[in-house]
């Protein structure tokens, strides 16, 4: 099986795309890409069995309903958004809340925080798989979406502080643990890539959750929130430990 994790940014410069090759008690990553363009990434899907993607597949239901009841002229919600509470549901999805319950983590608002524009970079993407054959269901298709650090904390490995230049460090000793944790899983020739770029490491990660979507591992959506799920995205968390995945 051949799995690819993409982390993507708004732009080609911080955007990095992994290639995880899997055996029977094993796991090799075989590339790994920084400065991906959307045709680098297409590719690599189109190569792969699984993908998984850290950026959000859609946007809250609630927050389409308001945006086209306002663009219509037809206030629906204007009179709740003088609070917190009352603009929770334009920002955070389902599967955002379901993160949140299962880890503590509260991912960024795809509505309302800087991943905005990453997102809009994914829906184009997510287009242009679909244009290629590539089942791009926003549930549980070839391309799934990931959240590297919620899985980081599902499978007990730090899960904050080691994003940026300043915490290099902190990424090198993590990519130790995760080494630790799943010691089939060969890094070839880009550990180093991974202990220097957090986006090269989330890629890694990426592929790995795109594994455990494949083999079961991950939480799906029960029948109450199957159908929002598949507008808005879901999340695929963790069901179980790294060694479960070989």
């Amino acid at each position: 099986m051949r799995t690819v994790g993409i982390d993507l940014a708004a732009e080609p410069a911080k955007t990095a795309v992994a290639t995880v090759d899997w055996g029977e008690r094993s796991a090799r990553v075989v590339g790994l890409q920084l400065g991906a363009a959307d045709t680098d990434l297409v590719g690599a899907v189109i190569g792969a069995d699984r993908c998984g993607i850290d950026a959000p597949f859609g946007w809250p239901d609630a927050f389409v309903d308001f945006v086209l009841a306002h663009h219509q002229r037809r206030p629906s919600r204007e009179l709740a958004l003088s609070n917190r509470a009352g603009r929770l549901p334009l920002v955070r999805r389902r599967t955002d809340r379901v993160v949140h319950e299962a880890t503590g983590i509260v991912p960024l608002s795809v509505s309302a925080d800087l991943i905005a524009h990453v997102a809009l970079r994914c829906a184009g993407l997510l287009a242009r798989l679909a244009v290629e054959g590539i089942d791009a269901d926003r549930i549980d298709g070839t391309v799934v979406e990931a959240y590297p650090a919620a899985a980081l904390q599902q499978w007990g490995l730090p899960f904050r502080g080691y994003k940026g230049t300043t915490n290099r460090e902190k990424l090198a000793q993590l990519v130790v643990k995760f080494a630790e944790a799943a010691p089939y899983l060969d890094f070839g020739g880009f550990r180093e890539a991974c202990e220097s770029s957090d986006d090269a490491f989330d890629a890694v990660v990426a592929a790995v959750i795109a594994r455990a979507a494949a083999v079961g591992q991950t939480r799906l959506p029960d029948a109450a929130d199957a159908d929002v799920a598949g507008r808005e995205g879901w999340i695929h968390l963790p069901a179980g430990p790294l060694p479960a995945l070989v």
